[in-house]
């Protein structure tokens, strides 16, 4: 699909009713009805003076590079629109969304962010993003294309705020080198039993440390709660419900916390780690569960043929969504409204969603781009890719606990820390996590009263 199937909104009626510092309560009820467009040529033409959008993005290396030559691709097409977009690189998800927070009081904020999937609630809850329901109409953006698990996380009460993008399931990671040595078949563990017969065999002991481990555990300052939350609920546990009651002191989820714990405490086939991709593309680690994001960097760097595999089963199979989407602020001047729109709709095109994802493992975020001729033929050229593709069919929203809770993530990890690293009690540590989650969600639920009502 080229460009020219974006056209964009006519600006008249959004003058009024999105401007600047606007609630989201007004927003959406004040969202102008959809203009009409004809041919190929843009309603609102080329700009009278150069019009420059300011995006703020997390992505560094590879990941980087390809939103870079994103940005460039749709720079050049804009070039006879006199429209450019101006991309700066703020840091990782939590250090962006910290810097819009800083640029939102400073009243200095980017037309367009990138908003990781823990992030982009809280802006809607200060109401501080813009509504895009008109926008991707006017666009002719055919959201029934995007992938449902995807497009649904940025919905609230009938109004789109969150694009995916960057978007990702966590997936098992396995050394295909280090398993045909030990003797195991050319595929992930189907349950974590299984993997617990297999480990032993992966591991290489020197002296009291192992040389090598069956798996490694990531810290919380890399998503250890993220990754977790699946096998919560692959032994029928959870976090929390939507409606935010809790659930780490239920017993399954205790269990599940009882399990990581032995695997590094117990049967001593895993081990903490700073960085888990690391350990993995040095050969110290057998197998990881780690982002579809990071396949591009693997593919590139590791030195080793790896596999990839759904995730293992307890009771039950779970698997979360990640990642990150692009919102549009509504401190944006009413002018550049349609205009950002008409970047997000760019960026996550078929076409562009294809580059994308081969450039990162980052998830095919369009149903159409996932079963493109291109696409196709990558799977055949590369397998792994396709996994992530097949499982997203079986993922599901995440806890609330998680993702609208502030620092929810890193609470529930630094409590799986204390698990992992320190050998404490699971019961324990999630009853102390619970608590502090009940806690923290309180402000959360009277904002949403007022939100939403």
């Amino acid at each position: 699909m080229s460009r020219n199937d974006y056209r964009t909104i006519s600006r008249r009626g959004l003058l009024k009713a999105m401007s600047a510092g606007a609630g989201m309560a007004a927003l959406a009820a004040c969202a102008p009805a959809p203009t009409t467009t004809s041919g190929n040529e843009s309603v609102a033409g080329p700009a009278s003076e150069p019009v420059t959008l300011l995006l703020w993005s997390s992505y560094t290396g590879r990941n980087g590079e390809a939103e870079q030559a994103l940005v460039d691709k749709f720079n050049e097409e804009m070039g006879d629109r006199d429209l450019q977009v101006d991309y700066q690189v703020q840091g990782n998800y939590e250090e962006t969304a910290q810097k819009v927070t800083a640029a939102l009081q400073a009243q200095d904020a980017p037309d367009v962010a990138l908003l990781s999937d823990v992030w982009w609630f809280k802006f809607y809850l200060n109401q501080t993003l813009a509504p895009l329901n008109d926008l991707l109409e006017s666009q002719n953006v055919d959201v029934t294309d995007y992938h449902d698990p995807l497009i649904e996380e940025g919905l609230r009460q009938g109004v789109y705020w969150w694009i995916p993008f960057a978007r990702s399931t966590p997936l098992f990671y396995y050394n295909k080198e280090l398993f045909d040595a030990a003797g195991l078949p050319d595929r992930g563990p189907e349950t974590w039993d299984e993997f617990n017969q297999w480990a032993p065999d992966l591991v290489s002991a020197d002296g009291d440390e192992p040389e090598v481990a069956a798996f490694v555990h990531p810290d919380s300052a890399s998503y250890i709660a993220w990754l977790f939350q699946g096998v919560a609920w692959q032994f029928g546990g959870a976090y929390s419900n939507p409606d935010f009651t809790m659930r780490m002191t239920e017993d399954n989820t205790v269990d599940a916390g009882r399990f990581y714990h032995d695997t590094v405490h117990a049967y001593g086939w895993a081990r903490p780690s700073k960085s888990i991709g690391e350990d993995f593309l040095n050969g110290f680690s057998a197998s990881m569960m780690a982002s579809t994001g990071s396949m591009g960097g693997l593919r590139q760097n590791a030195e080793f043929e790896f596999g990839t595999a759904f995730l293992p089963e307890q009771d039950y199979f779970g698997c979360c969504t990640g990642g990150a989407g692009l919102s549009i602020l509504n401190t944006t001047d009413a002018e550049k409204l349609p205009l950002a729109m008409d970047y997000i709709a760019y960026v996550s095109n078929p076409e562009n969603t294809v580059f994308w994802s081969k450039s990162t493992g980052y998830m095919p975020v369009r149903k159409s781009a996932a079963t493109s001729a291109e696409m196709t033929s990558y799977y055949e050229e590369f397998p792994q890719f396709k996994t992530a593709v097949d499982q997203l069919e079986l993922t599901r929203p995440q806890d609330s606990a998680r993702v609208w809770v502030p620092n929810g993530d890193q609470i529930i990890g630094k409590g799986l820390e204390r698990v992992t690293v320190l050998g404490e009690d699971a019961a324990t540590v999630f009853a102390d996590v619970n608590d502090t989650l009940i806690a923290e969600a309180a402000p959360v639920l009277e904002t949403l009263a007022i939100v939403e009502g």
